[in-house]
């Protein structure tokens, strides 16, 4: 070979790009295999003063991964645990409002769950009546919650965010401080009522929220009370 063709050569060998020998390696996954004697030849930074083999660092990354992977599957068990516990915490509540005789051990069952269960900072149940009563469950007039949470029963879907003072001291009439709130209406054909949760925190409930759940409360609670006369 001349001067000039080896010349060339390595001017060629020098032009490829580290992407180039990268894309290289990736299409030729067996290059190491066939080249086993270029191993032991590769060395990588792997602590102050030492030095570590292709081997040694394939051996490295494999555990990084294994710890990742071990991670992974944690996270993946303790939201399997958590799901569990509110799928029997969900079924518990839902059996205990089709339990119900009366309104008053619907509104009874709904609060102890909201309470002790759920751990919910505030919360309401509110149907709507001919008679006006505060308990131990409370009924409002339609004409009433229509004037103060209009805006909620006239949209008949959940609303959830930063409530109006108005909204927030007829649904929360006996607490202050509530810087967010849910509020879902109990439909049966038309709005007979409503339940609200509230937390101190402003953005605890927020518009981005899932209501799937607290729409499926609802519902159930719409078919209970549907089969009480009241």
């Amino acid at each position: 070979m001349s001067q000039s063709e080896d010349k060339k050569k390595v001017k060629k060998t020098s032009d490829l790009s580290e992407e180039q020998v990268k894309k290289y390696l990736e299409d030729n996954m067996d290059f190491f295999d066939r080249h086993t004697d270029l191993i032991g030849k590769f060395e990588f930074s792997h602590a102050p003063g030492k030095t570590a083999s292709l081997f040694e660092k394939q051996v490295s990354v494999l555990r990084e991964k294994n710890v990742e992977l071990r991670h992974r599957i944690t996270t993946l068990t303790n939201n399997a645990k958590e799901n569990d516990a509110i799928f029997k915490n969900s079924r518990d509540l839902i059996l205990s409002l089709l339990d119900a005789e009366n309104l008053d051990e619907l509104n009874a069952n709904f609060s102890y769950a909201m309470e002790n269960t759920f751990s919910v900072e505030y919360f309401c149940m509110i149907i709507f009546g001919d008679e006006e009563k505060t308990k131990p469950i409370r009924v409002e007039k339609y004409d009433v919650a229509s004037d103060k949470i209009g805006a909620i029963i006239k949209g008949q879907k959940p609303v959830c965010g930063a409530l109006r003072k108005t909204e927030l001291d007829f649904l929360f009439p006996e607490s202050k401080g509530i810087g967010s709130a849910a509020v879902i209406p109990i439909i049966n054909t038309e709005v007979i009522g409503v339940i609200a949760m509230g937390s101190s925190n402003a953005t605890y409930y927020n518009s981005d929220m899932g209501t799937l759940f607290l729409t499926y409360i609802a519902e159930i609670l719409a078919r209970s009370i549907s089969n009480i006369n009241y």
